[in-house]
């Protein structure tokens, strides 16, 4: 019964954790890597192998039992959905945001000013005539508020929202201080510089 109880529920259980585990810092490493990160991806990767190796080596010897199939391929899907989980909600990175809108742009440059967001606005033409077009780099966490801000400012507009790896000498959002209750210990660990 103990037998039993180990082949079927706690090595499936254990091999399930560990490929879980192994492709959620899997995901956590790709994204750190695509954003340049050269201390943590690698240490992401030591670990994420180290995991690995284990799992497979229990597979390799337990080729007979379907549950540890399953656990597998139940810990890689669910290991996926956590790791785009995790990815978000740290949200390190840059992105740039253009915004298009007919109407005149003052007003949301202002309000986006006062919330600290750098901005440069050119005018343009549309395909139904004169438009104004914005850009901003920011935080990656901070995307929900300028969305809101734009929204606000006018429905209609256009934006769209790029990831970028790196800027030189840019201003990428709110300022912080070091006593900000906005700043987090991820921030700590991988400070982004604020130009002027």
């Amino acid at each position: 019964m103990n037998e039993t109880l180990l082949n079927w529920v706690i090595l499936p259980l254990l091999i399930f954790l560990a490929r879980f585990t192994d492709v959620s810092l899997g995901t956590l490493r790709i994204m750190f890597i695509a954003r340049g990160k050269k201390k943590i991806a690698p240490l992401l990767g030591f670990f994420e192998v180290l995991i690995w190796l284990v799992a497979i080596s229990q597979i390799m010897k337990n080729l007979n039992n379907v549950a540890c199939y399953i656990a597998w391929a139940g810990g890689f899907a669910t290991g996926n959905y956590v790791g785009i989980l995790i990815e978000e909600r740290i949200a390190i990175g840059l992105q740039v945001v253009r915004i298009i809108t007919p109407k005149p742009a003052q007003a949301l440059i202002a309000t986006l000013r006062e919330k600290g967001f750098g901005v440069t606005s050119l005018d343009a033409h549309g395909a139904l005539g004169d438009v104004n077009l914005l850009f901003t780099i920011i935080r990656r966490r901070d995307l929900k508020e300028i969305s809101t801000l734009i929204l606000e400012f006018d429905p209609t507009a256009f934006y769209s929202v790029e990831d970028i790896r790196s800027a030189s000498e840019q201003f990428y959002g709110p300022v912080q201080t070091s006593g900000s209750s906005r700043a987090s210990w991820l921030s700590r660990l991988f400070p982004i510089r604020i130009g002027k």
